[in-house]
Formats: C-alpha cells, sequence, structure tokens
C-alpha cells in the first residue's frame, strides 16, 4: 500500500540548499511575472501569459535536485522557475512568450510551452497546451531509463530518474491515471510533482478528485511512497524534495510529492479571478512563498538590505533580458513550413539517428523466396529480424507479449527476446502511445500496437502532440515511433472493429501513413518505417491478413519500400484507378472483368503519396476513378481529386469520380456490409460510365 509521507518538525532542520541561489531565482521568476503583467501583456507585447507566482518555490527546489545528465522533467506551462532553475536564460525565456526568434520553439509555440534538449545535463521535454498529456511521454522516458540501465548495461543511467510536474487539475486526466498504473506497476523511477492549488481555472479540487486531496486517495497503491506537504514552507519543501527524489533515485521505487501552493494569480492574465471572494483572496497572498522565504532568510541569512539589493538585481537583470528579447528579430517567416517531417539536420533529441545508429544494408530489390506467405506472417518476420539487428527495438501493445496479438502477429516473439523487449501494457492506448514517445525520446525505436483503429480514439491527444513535436520545437526534438493499427471490414463489419478511416492519419500533422495491400509490401514498408526518423502509422487491413490475394513471397531480410512510390498493379490506356488496401483487389477483379486497358496504381502510402505516379498516368488515360474504403465526405480520394483538377485539368476527358464507403459507419451484417462497400460490380458499373462519358 501507498504510504503517505510528512515532514516532521525535527527533520526540517536537515533541509540542505543554497538558499541564496534558491532566492535569486524566485525574485528572477517573480520580476518576470511582474514585468509581464504589468508591462507586456498590457503593451501586446505578450499575447498569453500564465503567471507562476505561488508555485516557485519547490519547482526552484526540485531543480536544484536534477543534477543527472539523463534526468527528464515533464513539465507543464506553470513551469517557468523549473526551467530557469536548470538553466533556461532570462532573454530566452522572455522571449519566448513574445513570439521572438529563438528559444525553444522560434515564435511557433505558446512562450510558457518549453523543453530543454541539452545532451548533458538533465532535460525537459517538450511540453504541450492540453492538461495531462505530460505525464505518459515522462514514463516512456522512465521506461528507456531502465532498458537502457538493465538490457543495454550502460551504467550511466543507473541514477537516472524521470519527474512529472503536474497541478492538481490534472489528477482528473486519463494521462495521469494511465501514467500511475505503469509506474506502478512496473516499478519505474518516477516522481509525480502536484502541485495542489486548489483550483482548475475556477473549478475546485473537489470537482477534480473525491475530497479535493489526490495523495489521500492513493493510500491503496502498491509501489507507490507519497510525501505531502506546505508548499510554501522552504524547510519543509525542501527536506520532503530531497527525501522523495532520493527516493525515486535509489530504486525504491515510484513516488509521488502533493504540495500544497497559492495561485497569487488568475489561471491565466485574462482570469480575474471572480470565483473567489475577498477573504479567501486575501488569505492566499498571507501564503505567499516568496514572503515566507524572506522571513526564513531575513535576517538570521541575509540582512534587510541585502534582500533588496537582490530585489533590485532581479528587476534590472529582467529589464534588460525583456529589452535584448524585444529587440530579437521576428521569427523568419520562409521557414515556417520546416519541421514537419524530418529534414537533412538531425534533431538534438529522440529516435536513433540522433545517436548514430547504423543499420543494416537495404535494397529496394526484393528477392523473393519460394513459397508465398500472408500478411501476418511477413509482419512478423520483419519484426523477428529488426528485433535481431536493432537492439533499441522494442514491441509492445495489450496481448502482443505469449499470446502474440489479437491476430498472431507477434506470435513468439516474446518468448525469443524477453519480456524486457516483447511487452504486454495495461489497457489503455492513452498510456501505449504516450509511453512510446517517451521511450522515442530515450533514444530508442518503440513499435506499438493498437489492437483495432477505433481503438486509438483515446489516444488522439498524444497521437496528434507527437505528430507536431519536431514542429512546435524547431526539430529540436522529434519522437520517430512506429503504430501498428488493423482496421477495416473482415469476414463482417461492425462500427468498433472494422473503420478504416485513414483519412484521419493523412491529414494529422507529421506522420507518415502506410497501408500496404500484400506480404511483400507489407516487409517493405514496416522495414523503412522502423528506420524512419519520422512517426508512422502502420495500417493493417484485417481483411487482408490472411487474404489469398495478399498472399506474396518473402522478399528478404533487406528489402525496403520507400514511402511515397506508388506500385502499379495493372497498366493500360483507358483509365487510371486510384486505390490502396483491400481496395486494390477489387478494383483489379473489376479492370479483368471488363478487359479494359487500365492502369490500377495502388499508392501503398498515403502520406506521403506519390503524386506524380498519378499525374503522370492521368495524362495518358485522361480518365479517374478513385476507390477507397474510408467515408465520402472529405476522405482522402478528395484530397487526390482536388489536385487532379488543379493539375490535370486539361487532360481530363471525364469527370474525376470516387467509388467509397457512404458516411455511416461499417455494418455488422454481411449483406449490409456488402450493400455499402465499393464491390467489383460498383466499381466495374462506374468504369463503364466514365469510358462512356
Amino acid at each position: 500500500m501507498a504510504k503517505k509521507k510528512t515532514i516532521s518538525k525535527k527533520k526540517k532542520s536537515l533541509a540542505k540548499a543554497d538558499w541564496k541561489e534558491v532566492a535569486r531565482l524566485m525574485l528572477t521568476s517573480r520580476a518576470m511575472d511582474e514585468k509581464e503583467e504589468n508591462e507586456l501583456v498590457p503593451n501586446k507585447d505578450v499575447l498569453y501569459q500564465f503567471s507562476a507566482r505561488g508555485h516557485e518555490l519547490g519547482q526552484i527546489l526540485l531543480g536544484r535536485l536534477l543534477k543527472d545528465k539523463h534526468d527528464a522533467a515533464s513539465a507543464y506551462y506553470r513551469s517557468r522557475p523549473l526551467l530557469l532553475t536548470l538553466g533556461l536564460s532570462e532573454e530566452d525565456a522572455m522571449a519566448a512568450p513574445m513570439g521572438k526568434s529563438g528559444g525553444y520553439s522560434d515564435g511557433r509555440d505558446i512562450g510558457v510551452v518549453c523543453n530543454k534538449p541539452d545532451q548533458d545535463t538533465p532535460k525537459v521535454l517538450p511540453m504541450a497546451g492540453d492538461v495531462g498529456s505530460q505525464y505518459t511521454p515522462a514514463i516512456g522516458w522512465a521506461q528507456g531509463i531502465e532498458y537502457r540501465k538493465n538490457v543495454l548495461k550502460e551504467k550511466e543511467y543507473d541514477k537516472a530518474i524521470s519527474v512529472i510536474l503536474g497541478g492538481d487539475g490534472s489528477v482528473a486526466t486519463n494521462g495521469f491515471w494511465s501514467a500511475l498504473t505503469i509506474a506502478t506497476t512496473q516499478n519505474l523511477p518516477v516522481l509525480f510533482y502536484i502541485e495542489d492549488n486548489g483550483y482548475g481555472i475556477s473549478v475546485t479540487s473537489e470537482y477534480q478528485t473525491p475530497g479535493g486531496v489526490i495523495s489521500n486517495n492513493l493510500q491503496s497503491f502498491k509501489n507507490l511512497k507519497i510525501f505531502d506537504g506546505d508548499g510554501t514552507e522552504p524547510e519543509e519543501v525542501a527536506s520532503l524534495l530531497e527525501e522523495s527524489v532520493n527516493y525515486v533515485r535509489e530504486r525504491k521505487g515510484p513516488a509521488m510529492i502533493r504540495l500544497t501552493v497559492p495561485r497569487l494569480n488568475g489561471h491565466s492574465y485574462q482570469d480575474n479571478q471572480a470565483y473567489k471572494d475577498e477573504k479567501l483572496l486575501k488569505e492566499e497572498q498571507k501564503k505567499d512563498p516568496l514572503e515566507k522565504l524572506k522571513k526564513f532568510m531575513v535576517p538570521d541569512q541575509v540582512t534587510e538590505k541585502t534582500w533588496k539589493n537582490w530585489e533590485k538585481s532581479a528587476e534590472e537583470i529582467i529589464e534588460k533580458a525583456s529589452e535584448a528579447a524585444l529587440n530579437r528579430p521576428e521569427p523568419d517567416a520562409s521557414t515556417t513550413e520546416k519541421y514537419a517531417f524530418a529534414e537533412d539536420e538531425i534533431q538534438t533529441i529522440g529516435g536513433l539517428l540522433v545517436e548514430g545508429h547504423e543499420f543494416p544494408t537495404s535494397s529496394e530489390v526484393a528477392q523473393p523466396e519460394k513459397q508465398r506467405i500472408n500478411i501476418v506472417e511477413a509482419i512478423r518476420r520483419t519484426l523477428r529480424y529488426e528485433l535481431e539487428t536493432n537492439p533499441k527495438l522494442m514491441v509492445f501493445g495489450e496481448d502482443v507479449g505469449m499470446k502474440g496479438g489479437v491476430h498472431a502477429a507477434t506470435m513468439d516473439l516474446q518468448s525469443e527476446f524477453g519480456e524486457e523487449r516483447v511487452f504486454d501494457t495495461s489497457l489503455s492506448e492513452e498510456g501505449i502511445i504516450g509511453r512510446a514517445v517517451g521511450l522515442a525520446y530515450s533514444g530508442l525505436m518503440p513499435v506499438a500496437e493498437i489492437q483495432f483503429r477505433k481503438y486509438a480514439d483515446p489516444a488522439t491527444e498524444q497521437l496528434n502532440n507527437c505528430g507536431t513535436t519536431r514542429w512546435r520545437t524547431s526539430n529540436r526534438f522529434a519522437a520517430p515511433i512506429v503504430v501498428r493499427m488493423p482496421g477495416g471490414f473482415a469476414k463482417c463489419g461492425d462500427p468498433w472493429h472494422s473503420m478504416s478511416n485513414e483519412v484521419f492519419f493523412a491529414h494529422a500533422i507529421g506522420w507518415q501513413l502506410a497501408m500496404p495491400s500484400n506480404a511483400e509490401d507489407a516487409v517493405g514498408l514496416l522495414r523503412s518505417a522502423m528506420r524512419s526518423n519520422n512517426p508512422t502509422i502502420f495500417f493493417e487491413h484485417r481483411n487482408l491478413l490472411d487474404a489469398k490475394y495478399a498472399r506474396k513471397p518473402y522478399p528478404g531480410d533487406d528489402y525496403i519500400v520507400p514511402f511515397g512510390k506508388a506500385k502499379k498493379l495493372k497498366e493500360g490506356d483507358e483509365i487510371t484507378i486510384v486505390t490502396w488496401g483491400a481496395m486494390c483487389e477489387r478494383c483489379e477483379e473489376a479492370v479483368d472483368k471488363l478487359g479494359v486497358s487500365s492502369d490500377v496504381l495502388d499508392l501503398r502510402t498515403l502520406m506521403p503519396w506519390d503524386k506524380d505516379a498519378v499525374l503522370d498516368s492521368i495524362r495518358r488515360t485522361n480518365r479517374c476513378l478513385i476507390v477507397h474504403e474510408d467515408n465520402k465526405t472529405a476522405g482522402f480520394g478528395a484530397e487526390i481529386a482536388a489536385v487532379l483538377v488543379r493539375e490535370a485539368f486539361t487532360y481530363l476527358d471525364a469527370p474525376v469520380e470516387r467509388i467509397t464507403m457512404p458516411d455511416i459507419p461499417v455494418p455488422y451484417n454481411v449483406k449490409l456490409m456488402e450493400s455499402v462497400l465499393p464491390t467489383t460490380e460498383k466499381i466495374a458499373a462506374k468504369i463503364e460510365d466514365i469510358l462512356t462519358f
């Protein structure tokens, strides 16, 4: 059971801290907030402002304890004092909310959404603007620490830890509970640092957690040591933080420290806190940790005059930093579109290329074996080879271990490579993807399985944040992961297991999307994905996993298929059919049935997609039919059609047509399902219509 730890008066004297440095940092942070609130925001030099007033003391003391270069903190928008403690310059800290060039996002993200990628000092993982999304990536970092220490035998990770900062409002989120579950069941070196200011914007803690005190509710959690205290009392906070950090660093298990703090300003500058009465506002001001720190230090450690000199010095430093920040140039607008995907420059943190990992040789030329295999076996063999040759690759998800996955694609991999490399997860897609992101940050190659496309919905926040990480941090961080995801119709349909919806991921910024139609392409695309410096959705169509049509010989251990390169399944000059996934078979059948001369193009990847191949074909055939299983409205076929109308209009002798699912879920009943899916007959009829237009 979790044990709750509070500080005793006897132990207060054990607190160790460089209080002069703590005071300097605290006064600096406070001077920043005052400069923004009193001048920069009213002048519209800063457009978003989130004050750290009342939260500074614990963050600074925590930052002073993060000394291992492999330590990482996953923080949130009220965590600037921590960043200052870990080395963020005053000028960068002031310039970022102004949207000026340089800093941790080069004007791309809200100024207090920070990151710190320095190689030889503790890291701060990319923050996000959504509440609770900071938790599960930090769990991935913690597991990465243990993997590099225990599996890769890298001794320098022996004492490293992962710290997650969150407010009391964030304890109601999926991310918090998923992270808590993983940390405690896997006994990871994680410290949950909860700042409880009593409010989530205007909603009190009682609405976030029963009773309003999360640490009280976690007493029954196994493998969780709980520390609880007043975040405004210098000695108490210092002692609790030192004890809690050491507890995790010494590998006694995960821990949580909850500190009560006042939020001395509104949630943001625009929040006037009208939901608090005057009495409460006055009580909170009396709890100001800066005033308590002054009382603690003056006159026992420094004189009143010295303290005032420190205040004046902090104000002067921030004045100069603010002026320098205001004088910085605006970000270069010509580079705004850079870094949605990996470019020539390698980012500072994340994935394998940063560390100079070298892959085995690869080839686009298949060396097929004699025996044909299905897609399931193709995936399994590809995963096995990459696990054999890449010690930093991990495979995980629900049921991927001894069961071998719900479709048997990971069968026997755990017994061959061990539970630390192929492992089951709790039933939390948020946790699966967030953990993968953190593992990628730590320099590993995670291959995560989501059992069915529909089940990825709870992970949408992590998926979106993963894809935008490189852009948001101006190429400082990236999280190259592979997410395997079956979907589409099979022996029957249904709204839960048969969803396709690939356009969602084509629209998601920063993601590659592969949709192989056969075993050979599955091998080549999956291998490309696992060696890529971009995150990839690898869509495994359920109807193709063991289909006769999709069976091909294994193309060899070095075979790859580049992303963005379509395959011509049939060649002709009367019409171009553009398709992917399970529709490839039906399109080929329709062409054979009619005996027409047709180009049939299997795009294979939708992000990127082979626009040139499609345009080249249209310029010869002058007619086009697009066939896909996803819904019609705003499906990916609409994107292709829009490009053709713009770039091939003068070559078209008939309207560009689409055959798709209607805008409904996939029905369970087989006849109902076939009545709405694109069928061979529907495709053939549409081809005839286009040819006779």
